[in-house]
């Protein structure tokens, strides 16, 4: 299966009064996965007129505070209408293909991209006609809940570490964000759990003979 690795750092929790200040999307194919390093990837930070956020969001995503404020050409640098436009191109590029209503319709994977991502995504010029997402959604916290033990999904800090990584801290960077979840879903490729519930019931069907 194809899908999108997407992340987004933003000025704040709010969609409808907080900004996207960066957005990330990294194409895998579970089929066959690539080194990461090789993955086809895309990365815009976008200028806004004027920011709205909150100090904590401001203070953690001071790197892109600086990079927006730079006069050199940046070409990652766009403005919010010209976001989802070049993230179409780029899923084209990649073999996406418009609907029949001309939309790209994708299978996106991240951490809280239900809950969190998509609602910004859905305030950007161009949602639901340039790109959307498919609504069955990959999120990597599914895949290490404990369920004995957590009263809550894992985050992503959590994740890291039941995956046993090296690095357990977030980045807080798009690019890195959604890389990482890749790395967290691979494990995962090859445990075909379909068969596993195939297996159980043919077994039930057994006994109850």
């Amino acid at each position: 299966m194809r899908y999108v690795s997407l992340d987004l750092e933003t000025s704040g929790p709010n969609p409808r009064r907080h900004q996207v200040l960066e957005l990330a999307a990294v194409v895998e194919d579970s089929r066959r996965p690539l080194p990461l390093a090789e993955l086809p990837a895309f990365r815009r930070v976008v200028r806004h007129p004027e920011y709205v956020g909150t100090a904590g969001a401001l203070a953690l995503n001071a790197r892109l505070l600086a990079e927006l404020a730079q006069k050199a050409p940046n070409p990652e640098l766009c403005a919010p209408d010209e976001l989802l436009p070049q993230l179409r191109v780029f899923l084209e590029a990649q073999g996406f293909r418009p609907n029949d209503k001309g939309c790209v319709a994708v299978t996106m994977a991240g951490k809280n991209i239900a809950s969190y991502d998509l609602g910004f995504l859905q305030e950007l010029p161009g949602w639901g006609s340039l790109v959307r997402a498919d609504p069955a959604m990959l999120d990597p916290a599914a895949f290490y809940l404990n369920w004995r033990k957590d009263s809550r999904l894992p985050s992503m800090s959590i994740c890291k570490a039941r995956a046993r990584f090296a690095d357990r801290e977030v980045a807080h960077e798009a690019l890195a964000d959604a890389l990482d979840v890749v790395r967290l879903l691979r494990p995962f490729y090859g445990l075909p759990v379909y068969a596993q519930v195939t297996d159980v019931a043919g077994e039930e069907s057994g006994m109850s003979g």
